[in-house]
């Protein structure tokens, strides 16, 4: 008891991190988190679509090759640009992989099958050593 009352202030914040999370996992927003690795088997072995929902000026600085780019703030009103692939792995990413699970959240309301959020995000994506392209 005194060692809560000696650290109130992260006690709490642990208390509000687990319970976003908590409520993120029981809410069913977000889509699985996969790792570069997965991505690419996704990409290479499915033919997925990787969604980039970053702002375009991280987009031009640098992106996986044949992504699609449309930013998260606009996600919803472009959806009709990738209906065709409502049936088929899409794999949202981000710079970290905090915007893209509020971007897999609008795909699965909007009935996308298969969405999966890239656990790091670009960053990641680089840390592994595979490629990005500026074209």
């Amino acid at each position: 008891m005194e060692f809560i009352q000696q650290n109130l202030m992260w006690v709490g914040l642990a208390a509000v991190s687990g319970g976003m999370l908590l409520w993120q996992m029981f809410n069913g927003t977000g889509g699985s988190n996969i790792s570069a690795a997965e991505a690419t088997l996704l990409i290479n072995r499915q033919d997925a679509l990787v969604l980039d929902v970053r702002e375009t000026a991280e987009w031009s600085a640098g992106h996986i090759p044949n992504a699609r780019h449309i930013a998260l703030g606009h996600l919803a009103k472009h959806l009709s640009e990738i209906e065709k692939h409502k049936d088929k792995p899409v794999i949202v990413v981000c710079a970290s992989g905090n915007r893209s699970n509020s971007g897999c959240g609008v795909l699965k309301k909007a009935g996308f099958q298969q969405v999966f959020n890239l656990a790091g995000g670009v960053n990641a994506w680089n840390d592994a050593g595979l490629p990005m392209t500026r074209k």
